[in-house]
C-alpha cells in the first residue's frame, strides 16, 4: 500500500469484578471462622453515543500531523541544506514520516500531560501481543494488495510499473522503508495518537456476534483510508477503490490488535509485513521478468 505522502498508523479499559476475600483465624467450638467471599458485578461498558467534537477533533489531527511533519522536513532540509526534493521519492518519504512521528509524539505528550491522559499503547504488550496474528494477516494482505495495485498487469503478463529503477540502492531503500520504517512512523500517529484519543473521548464498542471493538478503530480506519484517496487521480477507478477497501481493512486490524494488546508493537508488525511482502512480490516479479 502507498505510504501517506504530503508533498508541499485513556483507552477504555476492560471492567474486572472486585473480589474482597477475608479470612478470620480463630477458635469457635474448635472450628475455623472463615469469613464471606464479597464479589461485585462488573458495570455495564458506557453505550456508544456519537461525539462531534471528538470527532473533529480526529479527523482535524489525522490531516494536521502528517501536513505539519511535512512542514517540518521541509524546515530542516532547507536549513541544513539537505539535497531532498519534496515528492514520491523515498528520500522524501524518510524525511517527511519522521516529521509526523515527531509532530504525534509531541501531541501525545501534551495530550497525556494536559489533557487526555490515557495509555497510548509505546510500550511493548501487556499480555496478549497479537504478533502472530500481525505477520499472518500482513502477509495474506500483502499479497491482496498486489493482486490489487496490478491486476491488469498480471492478466496481461506486462510489466509492473514501480515508479524507480531496480537498483541495488533503490531495492535496500525501500525495502528498509517499508519493512521497518513505515510501520512506527504511521501506527504512532494514527493508531497510538488518533485511536486512543477517540477512544477515550468517545467510548462505545461495535459488537457483531463475537467480535467486539471500539468504534473509534472503525472511524480512524476510514480517515486513514480516505487520505489514501488521492490514488483516483492517478490510478484506474477499479484499483483506486480496492485500495480504499484494504487501506480500511488494514486500518481496522490495527486498531484491533492496538486495542486488544494495550500496544502499537502489533500494529507496527503488520503495516511493515504487509508493505515489505508487496515490494518483495514486485522486486521478484520483475527478476523473472529480467528487468
Amino acid at each position: 500500500m502507498d505510504s501517506v505522502v504530503i508533498a508541499l498508523s485513556s483507552r477504555e479499559e476492560p471492567f474486572a469484578a472486585t473480589q474482597v476475600k477475608s479470612v478470620q483465624d480463630g477458635r469457635a467450638g474448635g472450628r475455623l471462622n472463615t469469613g464471606m467471599t464479597d464479589t461485585t458485578t462488573p458495570p455495564s461498558p458506557p453505550p456508544f453515543r456519537l461525539k462531534f467534537l471528538p470527532l473533529l477533533v480526529t479527523a482535524a489531527l489525522g490531516y494536521a500531523v502528517p501536513e505539519a511533519g511535512a512542514y517540518l522536513a521541509v524546515f530542516i532540509i532547507r536549513t541544513f541544506h539537505i539535497p531532498i526534493t519534496p515528492g514520491g521519492n523515498v528520500e522524501w518519504l524518510y524525511a517527511q514520516h519522521a516529521g509526523q512521528t515527531l509532530v504525534a509524539l509531541a501531541v501525545i505528550l501534551v495530550m497525556k500531560t494536559w489533557f487526555v491522559k490515557a495509555d497510548y499503547g509505546l510500550h511493548w504488550p501487556r499480555g496478549k501481543t497479537c504478533i502472530r496474528d500481525a505477520v499472518l494477516w500482513g502477509t495474506a494482505f500483502g499479497v491482496i494488495m498486489t493482486v490489487v495495485d496490478y491486476f491488469p498487469q498480471l492478466l496481461s503478463g506486462g510489466k509492473p510499473d514501480i515508479g524507480f529503477p531496480l537498483t541495488p540502492v533503490n531495492i535496500f531503500g525501500w525495502t528498509l522503508f517499508e519493512g521497518v520504517y513505515v510501520g512506527p512512523t504511521e501506527e504512532i500517529p494514527f493508531r497510538a495518537l488518533l485511536v486512543t484519543y477517540l477512544a477515550t473521548t468517545m467510548p462505545g464498542k461495535l459488537r457483531i456476534a463475537r467480535f467486539e471493538m471500539d468504534w473509534a478503530g472503525i472511524f480512524v480506519a476510514i480517515i486513514f483510508a480516505l487520505l489514501h484517496a488521492t490514488s483516483f487521480s492517478t490510478e484506474n477507478w477499479p484499483q483506486a477503490l480496492g485500495q480504499q477497501v484494504y487501506a480500511f481493512a488494514l486500518g481496522v486490524l490495527y486498531a484491533y490488535w492496538l486495542e486488544k494488546s494495550k500496544s502499537v508493537v502489533a500494529p507496527v508488525i503488520g503495516h511493515n509485513v504487509s508493505d515489505v511482502v508487496e515490494y518483495l512480490i514486485l522486486f521478484a516479479w520483475l527478476a523473472l521478468l529480467g528487468h
